[in-house]
């Protein structure tokens, strides 16, 4: 069986995601299915509306980073440079597609799960839902559209999700921009059976409750400084118990990816577009394996899941290195 199911439906293009027991992580070659579907399915009459669903109790929880890890340590990087290259070029193609995409989110959406389900038009969470960006810990960046999303939270709330990878349940994901509907599940059946008849007023415009996020002027006066050691040091004066989550978070995360997820915030200007944080992304990612810690957060993480990972040592200024333009090899969204 395909890792993903592609057809269409009455006047849905459906994409369901079928790789239950891996969390239905996402595969470079389910990326590019994903990307031709969407592209076949553009100026197809046929189809009025895209609706991207998974099986099992996660929607994504992020992107299957085997083979980077396996090509990675035998000194081959153009392999994760490609994958990332095509998977932004999808988060960019969902985010600004011309039909709507309607994404059904339950259990985990994390990483590469964000850049499938969170650029949608119609992004719809219900009990189960717990959305993350928890890059930091493998030596990665929040990408795949991620930063834009985090950049446009409200106050230092995207600086603070980033760095450390807090889980966001429905209410909070709708609030921090990465969801905008709330359905509990099991009405899910009904709405999809009124989106394959190409019905969108079916979609609800509820959330399920206030949000749960921590004091907004706490966040902000622990998180809104321009480097990670004034971070650190106002996140060691704050209290309360989301104070002691951050910072058992940020031991525990690769220090100059998390050095570099906030520079990208702060280099990422208010109106900034989709495509200027996944060049920014690119920057970091495509370089994280030969000169950060990808390789490294990887082995301790998820190979040997000894949850020691030795990361690089960081001194100030090296984030700059890291999301130095590429010249040449800057992101385009053009197919190569």
């Amino acid at each position: 069986m395909s890792d993903v199911d592609i057809r269409i439906e009455g006047r849905a293009g459906r994409i369901t995601l079928t790789r239950p027991k891996a969390l239905n992580a996402l595969t470079y070659e389910m990326c590019l299915a994903v990307n031709a579907a969407l592209d076949a399915w553009a100026d197809d009459q046929a189809v009025d509306l895209v609706l991207i669903d998974a099986e099992g109790r996660a929607f994504c929880a992020g992107g299957d980073i085997a083979e980077m890890y396996a090509t990675g340590t035998r000194g081959d990087f153009d392999y994760g440079r490609q994958f990332w290259r095509d998977e932004y070029r999808m988060n960019a193609r969902i985010s600004d597609y011309a039909k709507p995409i309607v994404a059904l989110m339950q259990g985990y959406t994390m990483g590469g799960g964000v850049g499938l389900g969170c650029h949608a038009s119609h992004r719809v969470v219900g009990q189960t839902s717990r959305i993350a960006m928890p890059e930091c810990s493998i030596g990665l960046v929040p990408d795949v559209g991620g930063s834009w999303i985090l950049r446009r939270a409200p106050g230092a709330y995207g600086i603070w999700a980033g760095l450390t990878g807090a889980r966001l349940g429905p209410a909070e994901a709708i609030a921090m921009g990465f969801a905008g509907t709330f359905l509990p599940e099991d009405d899910w059946p009904a709405l999809t059976r009124a989106l394959v008849a190409g019905d969108l007023t079916a979609l609800p415009a509820t959330t399920p409750s206030d949000p749960a996020l921590p004091d907004p002027d706490a966040i902000t006066a622990a998180f809104d400084h321009a480097d990670l050691h004034s971070v650190r040091r106002a996140l060691d004066e704050a209290t309360g118990d989301w104070a002691e989550d951050a910072r058992k978070a940020m031991a525990y995360n690769s220090p100059l990816s998390m050095a570099c997820a906030l520079a990208m915030q702060h280099q990422l200007a208010p109106d900034a577009t989709i495509r200027d944080a996944l060049r920014l992304e690119y920057r970091a990612t495509s370089r994280s394996a030969e000169k950060g810690d990808f390789l490294e957060g990887i082995r301790a993480r998820i190979i040997d899941r000894d949850n020691r990972p030795g990361w690089r040592p960081y001194a100030p200024g090296d984030e700059a290195a890291m999301l130095a333009p590429l010249g040449p090899d800057e992101l385009t969204f053009t197919e190569d």
